[in-house]
């Protein structure tokens, strides 16, 4: 019996592997003086561990799932008027970064300069457990399921 393969192997590597990055304290600005308009989105790419809330505002497009669906996003984004589509998952080193480069490989297929893909630095957990204002910027936020992640 051959070993299960990762999610991630039915589709081709993205060509960005290390995209752009945003901190926290960056979203969490956006965040704060974007309100309707806004030319940014979030997009929470967690699945089976889509639990203890998100960041207020973000939509859910589990990276399982994602990959086909790359041009429709980009001509929904595009008319809406978003410039920057920042990807995060747990942690935002393994499914946020691989949506991030698949998203940004389109994004210059098409010859898109005004677009861009980006990971959020520290994924959710970081968000969750940097406490105060951040915790504040949460839909759904469950305290006892982000004290797994403190150290």
């Amino acid at each position: 019996m051959e070993p299960e393969q990762p999610w991630h192997a039915a589709f081709p590597a993205p060509k960005t592997a290390e995209p752009a990055s945003l901190t926290r304290e960056e979203v969490l600005a956006k965040l704060r003086t974007g309100g309707v308009g806004r030319e940014f989105i979030l997009v929470d790419v967690r699945r089976n561990d889509y639990e203890g809330g998100t960041i207020r505002g973000s939509i859910n497009l589990p990276a399982q799932s994602l990959f086909p669906t790359i041009p429709t996003l980009y001509q929904v984004f595009k008319n809406a008027g978003i410039k920057c589509i920042i990807w995060y998952c747990g942690s935002s080193r393994g499914r946020g970064t691989r949506a991030a480069g698949w998203f940004n490989d389109h994004i210059r297929e098409q010859g898109d300069e005004n677009m861009k893909s980006v990971i959020l630095t520290g994924g959710i957990k970081g968000w969750a457990n940097s406490g105060g204002d951040f915790i504040e910027f949460m839909d759904g936020y469950v305290s006892e399921y982000w004290t797994q992640f403190q150290s």
